[in-house]
């Protein structure tokens, strides 16, 4: 059984994952990149190495004009020439 995660931890990876609109797995990947780059393996230092990815995060999106959703809803938008284009009969 795997062991239980800081409850704290968790909840900074789930806001991490939000604001960069990907899985809470990822998030807690990209944490564990981090800390690992670090040489570190203890649940505090993960969770101080979140807070600083999520504040990160946060002023990255409050910099730019746009959202990370809304360039990504942008990018799958499809063109009027292409509304109809049918992959398959």
């Amino acid at each position: 059984m795997p062991a239980l995660e800081d409850h704290a931890y968790l909840k900074i990876c789930a806001q991490l994952a939000a604001l960069l609109s990907i899985s809470i797995s990822s998030a807690r990947r990209k944490v564990e990149i981090a800390a690992a780059r670090e040489g570190s393996k203890d649940i505090a230092t993960r969770r101080s190495i979140a807070e600083k990815l999520l504040e990160k995060a946060i002023d990255h999106d409050n910099e730019s004009d746009e959202k990370l959703s809304s360039t990504f809803d942008d990018l799958l938008a499809a063109l009027a020439s292409e509304e109809n284009f049918m992959i398959e009969d």
